[in-house]
């Protein structure tokens, strides 16, 4: 790689057309940051990425538009050997990653890509104080509501006997 030793910064604006050869996302209206400090050692490199900014998903519970932030850094370890492939196929740790001695480029977008989902969680719900607020649609919680009150009224029998092992200790 063309880079002398030490730390190298560079960052991006990640916006909606990134993700295009990526397919069909759960979100909408990314624009986010994402800051990438490279530290070169001899033989291998620490990369740290730091994601910033916003993203549009559904309310898994009332199913209208909410905005996220997206915050979180990760790191990779990048080693410099001889034989790159072999090294990767055997390597466990999802955060080391092996390219040739020789390699003069390194593509981080599929690691921008992976971050940037990582960052959002995996459900996406208004905040517990803003259930009910103008950003909720009431409709879809009301019914919500009435089929928690059917459902609790109509328990299941099937379930019913195993209360009792609930509290039994092992």
């Amino acid at each position: 790689m063309g880079l002398k030793p030490g730390i190298h910064t560079f960052e991006y604006e990640i916006e909606e057309k990134f993700f295009a050869e990526y397919g069909e996302q759960d979100f909408t209206n990314c624009s986010a940051k994402v800051k990438l400090e490279l530290d070169k050692k001899s033989g291998f490199m620490l990369l740290k990425f730091d994601v910033d900014g916003t993203v549009d998903v559904s309310c898994d519970r009332c199913g209208n538009p909410l905005t996220l932030s997206l915050w979180d850094e990760f790191n990779i370890v990048v080693k410099m050997v001889d034989e790159p492939e072999k090294m990767n196929e055997q390597e466990e740790d999802p955060d080391v990653y092996y390219i040739s001695k020789g390699e003069s480029h390194l593509h981080v977008a599929d690691w921008i890509y992976e971050f940037i989902n990582l960052t959002i969680p995996m459900q996406k719900n208004c905040g517990e104080d803003e259930i009910g607020g103008p950003q909720c649609n009431k409709e879809v919680l009301a019914k919500l509501k009435k089929m928690e009150d059917e459902v609790s009224k109509d328990s299941n029998p099937l379930w019913k006997g195993l209360e009792k092992f609930k509290d039994l200790e092992n």
